[in-house]
């Protein structure tokens, strides 16, 4: 499938998963391209009709106060962007930096970004045929993305001579904020979904009265992301399997999920809205606005929307979100355990006509398991801060961007969440078995079908890491794209 991209509008979280996560191919038709000549055409008549712009016909940073000479405004253009090159170590995935490579489409489709046709066509091809270098996660400490962007065009700035406005079109803007929030917003809508079966099977597990998630709640509570969790928690343990219920509340843990998984819809709601604005905004320095009667060939000024104050909170509130999760997962895997509590057997690791009662085994160490992965989820999703800018070189560029550190960091809580999920689904598996119940909805059938393709019920002691490893892994497998 190709995607047509013809103004930056089409760049949507939509069009990113096609792209970025499934490799598909780009097409600018010609309509677009050929408006794309003609505000191009008006952007040089800007520059050579004497208006200063940043960058191209002044100097940058400190420069900025100083005009050029025509051969400094031709020596500038020409310019690689390779000096800020400096950045190394792992590399973000390929499907970020795909998706970086198209959010740098959106200065340039509008002739905002000061973009020619052929760097418009090239960016298209980087993508159409898989050209796209490593990019460092780290060393990312500039006021906006010039490092990374420095590097991830390299290549592409190598191979002809620029021309005024390209080098700039390039290395400027917020096209890595915008990618790395689409990108963590996609797997979060993924995440939630999941949560959402593994909870409902736990919840379905200690049989807990219907009552606890019913719609009526989401409308007496209010609210958009409380009515979706309790829909969509209600129609999963709707009853496809009849069973009797339990005939008192459940504890606190269960009739919390809900609200819990509220909180997550409400976290990946404003990330989807910001991811959304982020990949098809103009966020370039200097931004170019095309003509209008009372400015024939248009204008440019200097703005700060290389720096996307908005993603980085965006993101910390998924990171949040995995962390109270995870202890969700806690609270329900102790509750199902305890006996006093979950009316289950006293033990949850042998065969229920087996009469072994040597207590939990391998299924009762479960929750500190679990513990472990929550606290490296809390330390992981702390907040993320502007941080202090000692630029004393270049005196202009005091503010770090913050997208850079806040991706990470939900990718972490992210991780420990699904860990904390496939633990947290062992155990009630455990608990489905020695009681010889069955999951009351087909779509938890499944859920438990899976579970068990890689964790079998336990009947003696044996070492369970390995196995809910894998596990963990086929869980992952359905969030993440084949990289």
């Amino acid at each position: 499938m190709t995607v047509v991209l013809s103004s930056r509008h089409d760049i949507t979280l939509e069009s990113f998963a096609a792209i970025a996560w499934r490799g598909e191919q780009v097409a600018i038709p010609g309509p677009a391209l050929a408006k794309l000549a003609t505000l191009r055409g008006h952007y040089e008549a800007l520059i050579s009709g004497g208006q200063g712009v940043y960058g191209i016909s002044v100097g940058q940073g400190e420069m900025a106060v100083n005009a050029m000479t025509d051969e400094e405004v031709d020596r500038l253009a020409r310019m690689k962007p390779l000096a800020a090159a400096v950045t190394f170590g792992p590399s973000y995935p390929h499907r970020v930096r795909r998706g970086i490579v198209l959010a740098r489409l959106a200065n340039l489709l509008g002739g905002h970004g000061g973009g020619t046709v052929r760097l418009v066509t090239d960016i298209a091809t980087m993508l159409n045929e898989d050209r796209i270098p490593d990019l460092s996660q780290s060393g990312h400490g500039g006021p906006g993305e010039i490092l990374a962007l420095y590097k991830l065009f390299a290549d592409l700035s190598q191979s002809r001579e620029l021309v005024a406005g390209e080098r700039g079109a390039l290395i400027n803007g917020a096209p890595c904020a915008a990618a790395l929030l689409a990108d963590a917003t996609l797997v979060a809508e993924r995440r939630i979904a999941l949560a959402e079966h593994v909870l409902a099977l736990a919840i379905d597990a200690f049989n807990a009265p219907d009552e606890h998630c019913r719609r009526d709640l989401g409308e007496l509570w209010g609210g958009d992301h409380n009515r979706t969790a309790f829909d969509r928690l209600s129609r999963l343990l709707a009853h496809d399997h009849p069973i009797p219920q339990r005939d008192h509340q459940a504890p606190v843990a269960f009739r919390s999920a809900p609200a819990m998984l509220a909180l997550a819809h409400w976290a990946l709601a404003g990330a989807k809205a910001l991811g959304e604005q982020a990949l098809s905004a103009v966020s370039h320095n200097p931004v170019w606005l095309p003509p209008t009667p009372a400015h024939p060939h248009g204008e440019a000024f200097s703005t700060g929307g290389y720096n996307n104050a908005m993603a980085a909170p965006a993101m910390d509130n998924l990171a949040a979100a995995s962390v109270e999760l995870c202890l969700l997962c806690e609270r329900l895997s102790t509750g199902l355990l305890n006996a006093r509590v979950s009316g289950m057997p006293e033990f949850l690791l042998t065969d229920r006509d087996a009469g072994n009662t040597d207590g939990h085994g391998a299924v009762g160490y479960i929750p500190m398991a679990i513990v472990g992965f929550l606290e490296e989820a809390r330390n992981a999703a702390q907040r993320t801060f502007t941080p202090a800018s000692d630029m004393s070189v270049y005196g202009q560029d005091n503010v770090a961007a913050t997208a850079f550190l806040a991706w990470p960091k939900q990718e972490t809580a992210g991780r420990c969440l699904d860990s904390c999920l496939a633990l947290l689904g062992v155990v009630a598996s455990q608990a489905f078995h020695v009681t010889g119940r069955k999951p009351r909805s087909d779509p938890l059938a499944e859920t438990l079908a899976t579970i068990r393709a890689h964790v079998p019920p336990v009947s003696a002691d044996r070492v369970l890491g390995p196995e809910i490893g894998r596990l963990f892994d086929a869980f992952r497998v359905e969030l993440y794209p084949a990289e």
